[in-house]
């Protein structure tokens, strides 16, 4: 069967291998006599998955002993909560970086919590930046700090590493997880929804430092209470098994390619041949500023947007599907992340060369 060039923001491609050996196994797990699906989380097949998903993923990360590895529920969107009721810890206010739609949506439910000092923010330039250290103005007091290291919208990427002294750093990770080789021991906690980089929409997966575990908000539900999940193995209740099981093989066959160090390069040639094209023209446009570019999702403009349908009708046909932008942007956003294989991104060059050569 044909394979589309899936260029969804999520839930969002997978590798193919993946899928192929999800499929065989579907029905009888290597020899069970039944899915993984239908497994007891308690029984000792799905318990020995979910500790070979955590063993892979901590090695591909370097993950350090003192911390934990949850897979919970909820998405990113239950973090923006689940951050500020364990993490403020009797203090005041907690420091937020503001560089797009997600940062917002995190900041808006931590004030539900506390305080919120937006240390920086690029919002008086459409979000099309990343505002340099220099310029943030961090709270030494803070519980901790927050940043969203790639905005999915926007596509704006933050390279580096802030420096934050002895505050907490907290990342959401969620589109640019395993897209390159990061030092965790730098992060208090990094959260992430799967359905980029990791696996199917349902899991969340939260690393956190041990220290940072056991100090929320008396009145939190018992559900989200970090040492809740923490203290029985991400199994309090029954989790998401089917994701978790697909994230593993995730986590395998990124071992398989030769772990994040082949993916970073990867990603950067997928990332380059589509840059350098926008660049050549004057047909499309990107909005974003060169140094915070982002290699997982690529936003870009036609010069006349009444030419936007017609763009995306030739795509179908061509069998590149879901470049419509966010609809709280508009344009066309591709999104490339580690399963897209470059073959997918140069026939979307090829693609829009020629869609340029017949309506520019």
């Amino acid at each position: 069967m044909q394979r589309i060039y899936n260029f969804s923001a999520g839930p969002a491609v997978l590798p193919r291998d993946v899928l192929v050996q999800a499929a065989d196994e579907l029905v009888n797990w290597q020899g069970c006599g039944m899915s993984v699906m239908e497994m007891s989380h308690r029984g000792k097949e799905y318990m020995g998955i979910q500790a070979q998903t955590e063993a892979d993923l901590r090695e591909l990360m370097a993950i350090p002993a003192h911390y934990k590895v949850l897979f919970l529920q909820g998405g990113a969107s239950s973090q923006f909560a689940m951050v500020p009721m364990n993490l403020l810890r009797g203090r005041a206010s907690a420091d937020y970086l503001n560089t797009g739609e997600w940062s917002k949506k995190a900041i808006k439910e931590a004030k539900r919590f506390g305080n919120v000092n937006v240390v920086a923010s690029s919002e008086d330039r459409n979000f099309s930046y990343a505002p340099g250290q220099d310029a943030w103005r961090l709270d030494p007091k803070a519980a901790y700090v927050h940043y969203t290291p790639n905005e999915t919208i926007g596509g704006v990427e933050i390279f580096w590493t802030p420096e934050t002294g002895n505050v907490p750093l907290v990342a959401d990770m969620s589109s640019n997880i395993l897209s390159r080789p990061i030092d965790v021991s730098r992060y208090g906690l990094i959260y992430a929804g799967a359905q980029k980089n990791i696996g199917p929409a349902g899991v969340t997966v939260v690393i956190v430092r041990e220290d940072l575990i056991g100090q929320c908000m008396p009145a939190a539900p018992v559900m989200f209470d970090y040492k809740t999940h923490a203290d029985n193995d991400s199994m309090y209740n029954t989790p998401p098994t089917y994701g978790i099981y697909i994230a593993g093989l995730v986590f395998q066959w990124l071992k398989r390619q030769g772990g994040l160090g082949t993916i970073e390069r990867r990603n950067i040639e997928k990332a380059q041949v589509l840059y350098d094209y926008l660049d050549s023209t004057q047909f499309y446009r990107n909005p974003v500023e060169r140094a915070d570019r982002s290699r997982m999702n690529v936003p870009f403009t036609l010069h006349d947007a009444a030419l936007d349908e017609a763009f995306l009708k030739g795509a179908k046909e061509r069998q590149m599907l879901q470049l419509k932008g966010h609809r709280s942007v508009g344009g066309m956003r591709a999104s490339i992340y580690n399963a897209m294989p470059i073959e997918g991104v140069r026939a979307l060059v090829d693609y829009m060369r020629e869609f340029e050569k017949r309506n520019g």
